[in-house]
């Protein structure tokens, strides 16, 4: 295909021809595309205003955010997923009880727009074990996260949950650029699509040019080492802005796995209250220096880092240098 958007369309049509089933669980904030089949199941998008609104085939689930979601705590912590899966699980069974069947249950591997949220340990696995069990199957958006980002533990965000999903789709790093994604599943799930007689085509889905760049993407991933340097490169960020975090009370939480990391700023440490208008201030205000971010979450507070993969530590020091004066300034 030619978008993540895509990819994550045909996902959903491929667990509804699965199943036989139509409803959706999401997590509450998620992102999921900008087609009306994917903003109907965004609450990123339909919770907005001029949004869709909720329709009754999708099921919310509460964002596990365990910096100042309803539990708070260590995400090492297994009680903190297991409190976060229990939210989620009390939402599918009062759908089961209202006569709704679980198509599939679509999850960002960690919450980009949502605000860069890593998942508490083992939540994941909860949701996707019950999820199956109510004959739904579990998709991983991968379009963000995906292509050795997150570091050494897993070339998939999701590896670092230890779980293997159903389906998976691939999109914005795939051809760097190039507008070009995929869905991966099993040949089970393929057949049934396939036994539909509805065929799937895509005008320059698969075509050799795509293929040739998103083929050399992999390559030059590999054979640099991109993976092992969002890792070494990623740390040594997640180190500097932990310093940063001492010496500034305005950032609340930092957060992430290789150059995928979340910094919560609040403007205070115990009421934990979004700094919304200061971290609009910080954006622009680092533009003005060279470095180029952005927020995000839902009350837009959260700085989002997703360099690309061959940012070296020489840059993440000119980035760490130039957000500390724009706090400091602050």
């Amino acid at each position: 295909m030619n978008s993540g958007s895509e990819a994550n369309d045909l996902a959903v049509q491929l667990a509804r021809a699965y199943t036989k089933h139509y409803d959706v669980a999401v997590i509450d904030d998620a992102y999921h595309g900008h087609t009306l089949a994917l903003m109907e199941i965004s609450p990123y998008k339909f919770k907005r205003a001029g949004g869709l609104g909720q329709r009754e085939f999708i099921h919310v689930l509460a964002r596990p955010d365990s910096y100042r979601g309803d539990h708070q705590g260590n995400n090492d912590d297994p009680k903190i997923g297991e409190a976060y899966f229990k939210d989620a699980k009390r939402v599918l069974d009062q759908a089961v009880d209202n006569n709704r069947k679980i198509a599939l249950c679509i999850t960002e591997s960690m919450m980009s727009c949502g605000g860069q949220i890593i998942y508490p340990a083992g939540y994941l696995k909860s949701l996707y074990d019950y999820t199956r069990s109510l004959g739904g199957i579990c998709i991983a958006d991968e379009v963000q996260v995906g292509i050795g980002r997150s570091g050494s533990k897993g070339f998939w965000g999701f590896q670092h949950q230890d779980v293997i999903p159903d389906v998976v789709t691939i999109g914005k790093p795939f051809g760097n650029g190039h507008p070009v994604s995929v869905v991966v599943t099993t040949e089970e799930i393929a057949q049934a699509w396939e036994d539909r007689k509805v065929p799937y085509f895509n005008t320059f889905g698969g075509n050799p040019v795509s293929m040739a760049i998103a083929l050399s993407v992999l390559e030059v991933v590999e054979e640099e080492k991109l993976q092992e340097n969002a890792e070494e490169v990623g740390n040594h960020c997640l180190q500097r802005l932990n310093v940063l975090k001492d010496k500034h009370q305005i950032i609340g939480d930092v957060r992430g796995f290789g150059l995928f990391i979340g910094i919560e700023l609040s403007e205070d440490r115990v009421t934990k209250v979004p700094a919304t208008e200061k971290a609009n201030t910080v954006v622009y205000s680092l533009r003005n220096r060279g470095v180029l971010i952005s927020r995000d979450g839902p009350d837009r507070n959260v700085l989002k880092i997703k360099p690309p993969m061959v940012i070296n530590k020489k840059d993440i020091d000119f980035f760490i240098e130039q957000l500390d004066q724009v706090l400091t300034e602050l």
